[in-house]
């Protein structure tokens, strides 16, 4: 029966990215009163999770960008041998169990899942489109939070603040005492998680010297250049071509 399968001899060759979308997570962040606009400890439950993912997974992505729900990894290398439905649902799954973890709720958690094949030009580009949604959730959410906290119930801030354009957002939120370009980076451009290479001490027994080694550890970047300026598109390449 194994013929029937449905995307068993579908493949990718990478690089590729995988972009993780967190599935009801505005119920999830209520039941656990975090909170609003942002809450910086489930921020650090996603980068935990990107952390795994890179360290633990065994699937070993390139870096992992994360934002509100979404995660996206990029892949320099194709586990199991690039098949599309396993790369997908064992990133949706270890996401999910991370987060479980991270935040110890009891309740189930999932992640949908998608795959990007890319190049570099196409990667910058997709980071860049990325990181633009991270900064239109971001003023959306000051925005309707501010709504709520004058007496809207959520739907009727979205239907107010439904086509309002990014510079009267900023302009409301300004009105009420709150710069939307002086708030937290990791709110504003979302954070990266990767590799990144550092020199320890060690101490070689055979010999009864002192040695230095190169390691490479996962480090999180919660202060990101834009992604659309000369020295963003850089930092994406430099990763994308380690």
């Amino acid at each position: 029966m194994e013929e029937r399968e449905i995307f068993r001899n579908l493949v990718i060759f990478a690089p590729f990215i995988v972009r993780l979308d967190g599935r009801a997570f505005h119920r999830l962040t209520k039941d656990l009163g975090m909170k609003k606009p942002y809450d910086e400890k489930f921020c650090r439950a996603m980068a935990q999770v990107c952390s795994a993912l890179i360290e633990d997974s065994g699937l070993e992505p390139a870096f992992a960008y994360t934002f509100s729900d979404e995660i996206s990894l990029c892949f320099l290398q194709a586990p199991f041998r690039g098949r599309v439905e396993k790369i997908d649902s064992v990133c949706a799954g270890f996401a999910a169990s991370a987060l479980t973890l991270a935040l110890g709720v009891s309740s189930p958690l999932s992640f949908d899942a998608r795959i990007i094949p890319v190049d570099e030009k196409a990667a910058c580009a997709y980071f860049d489109l990325r990181q633009r949604e991270a900064w239109r959730n971001h003023i959306n959410a000051y925005c309707q939070q501010a709504l709520i906290e004058e007496g809207m119930t959520a739907t009727q801030a979205a239907r107010e603040l439904k086509g309002m354009k990014a510079q009267a957002m900023h302009d409301f939120m300004h009105a009420r005492g709150v710069n939307l370009a002086k708030t937290p980076s990791w709110q504003r451009r979302g954070v990266i998680v990767r590799r990144v290479p550092v020199i320890k001490n060690g101490f070689n027994p055979v010999s009864g010297e002192h040695v230095e080694a190169m390691r490479r550890v996962v480090r999180t970047d919660s202060d990101l250049p834009l992604f659309s300026a000369p020295e963003g598109v850089e930092y994406i390449r430099l990763l994308f071509c380690p």
